[in-house]
C-alpha cells in the first residue's frame, strides 16, 4: 500500500526517485478503493494444482481481489474434469468486452514443439494480444514467458541438450520495483527444456532484471513495465519438482535428479523449500503496483494502455 505524506515532506521526493509510491494527503484523502479484478489463463495439465499455488500467492495482499480462470476452448483437457472446468472457467468470448487490472499467463508442457504446431497457439495469439488492450499488467510464466517474448518481441526459444531442472540461484541485476525487498541473490526452481535467446534482447524493449550463471536471465520486464516474463516457477510447492521427478520416471524419460533440491541428492531425501518468501514477495510488489497504477475504471483501461505506449514510443 503506498505512504501517506504530506506533499512537501522531504522524504517524499526521495522515496519517488526511489520508485516507492507515496501520497500527499490530499489524494489520500479522496482516494476510491475497489476490488482489483485479475484473470489467470491457466495452460497447465494439472489446473487445480497451479489454482492453488497461484491463489495461495496473491492471498497475501491486503487487497481486495476478485479472480476469474480462463480456459483454451480449442484445446482438449484431459487431466481436469470437464465438470470443474465448466463451473469455474471461462472461454475468450467470456471476458472478450471485459477489462482487468491483472494477469496471469502460466506455462503449459509444450516446450518441444515449436510455437506455430501447437495446436491452441492461434487462439492463445488472440488472446495476447488482447491482453495489451484489456489489462493493465501482465505476468507470463515459463512456457507462457517464452511464448510472450516471441509473439510481442520477436524473442526466440533455444532448445537446451537436457531439461534445466532444480533450484538455481539468480541475481537481481536491477533496482526494479517487483524486486523491492528481494535479497542480492535469491533462488528459485527451473523446469524447462528451453531458454530465450538473449542475443535478440533488445535493451530499450526489453529489460533483464534477474539472472543467473549458466541459466541466463530468468526475469524480464518490458520497457512499459507492461509484461513481466518470469522463466521459472516460483509458485511451485516444496514437493512440485519432486513430483515432476516421479513423472518423468514413471514415463522413462531419463530426467536426472533436480539439482540442489533433495538433500544429499537422494530421491527420498528432505526437501528445504528455499523460494517462498521471495515468490510472496515477488507477487506482493507486483499487486501493489497494479493497485497504485491501474484505473480506477475499469472502462479506463485500453486508453491507458493506448497512452502508456504512445508515452514509449516518443
Amino acid at each position: 500500500m503506498p505512504i501517506k505524506l504530506m506533499n512537501d515532506f522531504p522524504a517524499k521526493e526521495i522515496l519517488e526517485r526511489e520508485d516507492i509510491f507515496a501520497i500527499d494527503n490530499q489524494r489520500a484523502s479522496t482516494q476510491d478503493i475497489r476490488p482489483l479484478k485479475l484473470l489467470i489463463l491457466n495452460l497447465m495439465p494439472n489446473k487445480i494444482d497451479t489454482e492453488t499455488q497461484l491463489l495461495r500467492l496473491i492471498s497475501q495482499s491486503p487487497l481486495q481481489i476478485d479472480v476469474d480462470f480462463l480456459k483454451i476452448a480449442s484445446h482438449q483437457h484431459k487431466n481436469t474434469s470437464i465438470h470443474h472446468l465448466s463451473k469455474f472457467y471461462l472461454d475468450y468470448p467470456d471476458v472478450a468486452d471485459r477489462t482487468y487490472d491483472g494477469m496471469i499467463i502460466t506455462g503449459a508442457p509444450v516446450e518441444h514443439l515449436p510455437f506455430h504446431q501447437v495446436t491452441y497457439w492461434d487462439e492463445l495469439k488472440v488472446i495476447m494480444d488482447w491482453s495489451q488492450t484489456n489489462v493493465t499488467s501482465v505476468i507470463h510464466i515459463c512456457w507462457g514467458a517464452q511464448a510472450a517474448l516471441f509473439h510481442h518481441y520477436g524473442i526466440d526459444k533455444v532448445a537446451y541438450e537436457k531439461k534445466l531442472f532444480g533450484v538455481f540461484p539468480q541475481y537481481a541485476l536491477a533496482s526494479h520495483r517487483l524486486l523491492r525487498g528481494f535479497d542480492d541473490v535469491f533462488e528459485a526452481p527451473q523446469s524447462r527444456y528451453t531458454g530465450i535467446d538473449e542475443a535478440q534482447i533488445d535493451g530499450k524493449i526489453i529489460q533483464v532484471i534477474a539472472h543467473g550463471e549458466g541459466i541466463g536471465a530468468t526475469m524480464l520486464v518490458s520497457q512499459d513495465n507492461h509484461n513481466i516474463f518470469l522463466l521459472g516457477h516460483l509458485e511451485y510447492d516444496t514437493d512440485s519438482l519432486k513430483n515432476e521427478y516421479l513423472r518423468d520416471r514413471d514415463k522413462g524419460l531419463g530426467t536426472a535428479l533436480p539439482e540442489n533440491y533433495f538433500a544429499d541428492d537422494k530421491a527420498d531425501g528432505v526437501i528445504r523449500n528455499r523460494w517462498r518468501g521471495h515468490a510472496h514477495l515477488l507477487y506482493h510488489n507486483w499487486l501493489n503496483d497494479v493497485y497504485q497504477l491501474t484505473p480506477y475504471r475499469l472502462a479506463d483501461i485500453p486508453a491507458y494502455n493506448a497512452q502508456k505506449r504512445l508515452k514509449n514510443h516518443d
